[in-house]
């Protein structure tokens, strides 16, 4: 019995990293989740800053210590940019349900422009705190 010819080689049911070539909105798409993941763990540090609050001098003092590290500082630095970066192409995603901001070019545009303002946005959120003497 003779073998059959061999059928076409299957196609991924769905789009996937290896599918696609890389750009800026793919990007901006994983960032928008990686940054709404990213506040969940914010969320749990404000419940451990209530908690410390609520548990005397000596637990407020070891949050606070945690916190004014450099670690604590990076953390927060991180925080701050992906609530900015999620704020910023939340907004978008709004006008996007709207109607608008679908051409590949301008869908582009508004993704660096999201970058951009996120990036801008925590500069000057931490340039405040430093000149405010809060850092």
């Amino acid at each position: 019995m003779a073998d059959a010819a061999p059928g076409p080689r299957p196609r991924p049911i769905s789009p996937s990293v290896t599918t696609w070539r890389w750009h800026v909105t793919m990007f901006t798409s994983i960032m928008h989740r990686a940054a709404g993941a990213g506040l969940y763990a914010g969320a749990l540090i404000l419940m451990a800053w209530a908690l410390s609050l609520a548990s005397g001098a000596d637990a407020y003092a070891v949050f606070t210590g945690l916190a004014g590290s450099i670690v604590g500082k990076v953390v927060f630095f991180l925080l701050t940019l992906g609530a900015f970066f999620h704020l910023c192409n939340g907004l978008r995603h709004l006008v996007w349900d709207a109607g608008y901001g679908f051409k590949p070019q301008t869908a582009s545009s508004t993704a660096w422009l999201v970058i951009g303002a996120a990036v801008v946005a925590t500069i000057l959120f931490w340039s405040g705190l430093a000149m405010t003497g809060v850092l």
